[in-house]
């Protein structure tokens, strides 16, 4: 295909966002390696309406050939390749260390792309993704995926619901038995990143002004487990985090508790199910036990959890990876910033990596 034809496929950029720039053609897309979570990312477009699955890339050309057949598509072996097939929107899904190779290309072609987490892998190369990204106007996406979680839906559409939460204390977890997955970096970028996405998401985007961390090196070169203390100083007062990841444990766990002023909230992300406690729920029982302990009467009889509502999450069975892409496309579509833009990648990305100089401090 030339490039005059290439040219010809690809859609005018207009100014006015939330307009379908494609007016009404399906966008043509493309995954750039086809591994765990790249197979994915071709299923879910090659069934997604209004998209048209044009190719697929693989350092493995067996495996690109593979998933090229069972999603009736094509595959190529290069980048350059599947510009030149005329794509408008990708997935880079190979690993973190070769984000930026895959990605810059792309977006200097006008493509927009949909980078799994995290956006590098240090804070340089963060970086320049996002200086490129920012200087061609293409649109990029961070694949950090607990965001689409129907759990992570249900505890925002709630708590939109009542008073601001105001967030005081964060309590996470996040451990799992070692899958030899993502050994090229420490589980602070495997792992950790996840929860430091979803914390700086509840704080405003903001990062912390302070960082504590400890961690330890049992099987790779990198830490495999850490707990991470993370303090906010907003408008609001002062917030904490208390983060433990590890991939050295006997079962897998990834629970969030979220204490602040007007409500309890715990989310299961491996369970998908979740509750919330509200402040004002049973504000006159409340207030009358606080007189009545006061006044010096025993309340040792008295059952906690029965002074207290707690309402389940509505949680839907949603896939998050299709969520994901759904909010993906909406972009590429109108010509928006998603939720998780380059600028939110990049942040986690410096977070993560001032995680990983505190625990070198204690080492």
């Amino acid at each position: 295909m030339g490039m005059s034809q290439i040219q010809a496929v690809r859609p005018v950029a207009v100014d006015v966002q939330g307009v379908d720039r494609f007016q009404g053609r399906p966008i043509r897309c493309g995954v750039v390696g086809v591994g765990r979570m790249g197979q994915h990312h071709a299923r879910v477009y090659s069934q997604m309406a209004g998209c048209t699955l044009v190719g697929v890339v693989d350092a493995n050309t067996a495996r690109a050939a593979e998933l090229a057949a069972k999603f009736n598509t094509k595959s190529f072996g290069t980048v350059d390749e599947l510009i030149a097939a005329g794509v408008d929107a990708v997935s880079v899904a190979v690993p973190t260390i070769h984000h930026r190779a895959a990605a810059e290309p792309l977006m200097l072609a006008g493509v927009a792309c949909l980078i799994e987490k995290p956006l590098a892998g240090d804070v340089e190369t963060a970086r320049a993704i996002k200086e490129v990204s920012e200087k061609t106007g293409s649109v990029l996406m961070v694949g950090h995926i607990e965001r689409f979680n129907p759990v992570m839906r249900a505890m925002k559409k709630a708590a939109a619901q009542g008073a601001p939460i105001v967030p005081r204390f964060m309590q996470v977890v996040r451990v799992s038995p070692m899958t030899f997955r993502s050994v090229d970096v420490g589980v602070v970028m495997d792992m950790m990143i996840h929860d430091i996405d979803v914390i700086l998401m509840m704080m405003g985007n903001r990062e912390p002004d302070y960082i504590r961390a400890a961690g330890v090196s049992v099987i790779t070169p990198h830490e495999d487990l850490c707990n991470a203390w993370l303090e906010f100083n907003t408008p609001h007062g002062r917030c904490v985090a208390n983060v433990t990841a590890s991939r050295l444990a006997l079962k897998t766990e990834r629970v969030t508790r979220i204490t602040g002023e007007n409500a309890y909230i715990k989310i299961d992300y491996g369970a998908k199910k979740g509750n919330m406690i509200r402040r004002v729920a049973n504000e006159i029982q409340m207030r009358e036990v606080r007189e009545q302990l006061a006044a010096g009467m025993d309340l040792t009889t008295l059952k906690w959890d029965q002074l207290v509502n707690i309402d389940q999450l509505e949680v839907d069975e949603g896939e998050p990876i299709v969520a994901e892409i759904e909010e993906f496309i909406d972009a590429v579509k109108t010509n928006r910033r998603p939720s998780i833009d380059a600028e939110a990648g990049f942040a986690n990305v410096r977070t993560a990596q001032r995680i990983v100089d505190a625990i070198k401090r204690t080492m």
